[in-house]
């Protein structure tokens, strides 16, 4: 029987998933771009238009994550070059982007992760944003 099969709230399936994951702070995601990690953008088109793109990220609207990182995937985005690929979500405040990392995970993307605060914290840390 799976540990899931118990009816549970988002919150405890949250803290579940996280405790996989080491999950990076702005600064710390925008070293990891820096040292060759895929920054990828989940948030939804009018986020993006309101708020601004992290420079260099490759959007993805959620419902294509899984497809477009996949490495042995027909639909997968040139950026999806290995399993080895170290992977960042971004979300607008780092809850969705925490179910995503551990959904490309189990596709054994091991080496991805989310930011912990999501675009929101990125933008509050005064890091680039093109708007």
């Amino acid at each position: 029987m799976s540990e899931y099969t118990v009816p549970i709230g988002i919150d405890e399936l949250l803290e579940r998933v996280r405790q996989d994951l080491e999950r990076l702070g702005p600064q710390e995601a925008f070293d990891a771009a820096a040292a060759g990690a895929l920054l990828v953008d989940i948030r939804y088109q009018a986020l993006r238009e309101r708020d601004g793109l992290i420079p260099g990220a490759l959007v993805v609207e959620r419902n294509e994550l899984e497809w477009r990182l996949d490495p042995q995937g027909s639909h997968r985005a040139a950026e999806a070059t290995s399993h080895d690929l170290r992977v960042v979500v971004i979300c607008n405040e780092g809850y969705a982007s925490s179910l995503a990392a551990v959904s490309l995970r189990q596709l054994g993307l091991h080496g991805a992760t989310d930011l912990d605060g999501g675009f929101q914290a990125w933008r509050s840390a005064g890091l680039p944003v093109e708007i």
